[in-house]
This record gives C-alpha cells, structure tokens and sequence, in this order.
C-alpha cells in the first residue's frame, strides 16, 4: 500500500513539473484533430514528423508534420494531449533513443 501512495505521488510530481519546464500551455479543450493527407517520403531514410500544436497569441495553432533523415538508434515520438487539472497542454514530439 505505501509503495502504491510512493509511487503515485512521484508520478504526480514528475507530470507537475514536465508540465511547468515545458513551454505548454493548458485549455479548457483540445482543439479538433487535424486530419491531412500525408506526403509521399523523399526517400527511405526519411522519417515523418507528425504535426505540432504550438502556441500563438493565446491559442494552440497546427503545424503541419514533415519530413526528415532519420537518426541512427533515435526514433520519432509524436506529441499528445495531457490532460492536467480539469484542461489540457500539448507535450510536444521529440526524438528518443531506443
């Protein structure tokens, strides 16, 4: 039971502060999902980049997605919707190493 409540709380505190060094912003709703047809690649050795909500004169504006060289031992980890204290932010995407 206690390991449970430990492991809860560092939860709690590790999404409070990704959310506070994060440049996002939270709001009452999600935007609508965009939905857009995908280009063909340039070449094997490309990699989609997903689409990306950022902040603009108090809103969430979409950037489209693109894409770029894939890097050796990282891959593409796309952005997503947060749900924080009755809201939502944006975590944007990034690469990971793997």
């Amino acid at each position: 039971m206690k390991k449970s409540i430990f492991r809860l709380t560092l939860l709690a505190v590790f999404v409070t502060l990704f959310a506070a060094c994060s440049t996002s912003y939270a709001v009452r709703e999600k935007p609508e999902e965009v939905i857009y047809l995908r280009p063909a690649p340039p070449s094997a050795d490309h990699v989609w980049i997903s689409g990306d909500w950022v902040w603009n004169n108090g809103k969430y504006v979409w950037h489209e997605g693109h894409y770029e060289i894939r890097r050796p031992e990282y891959r593409w980890i796309p952005g997503q919707w947060l749900s924080v204290h009755g809201g939502w932010i944006w975590l944007h995407g990034r690469w990971r190493r793997y």
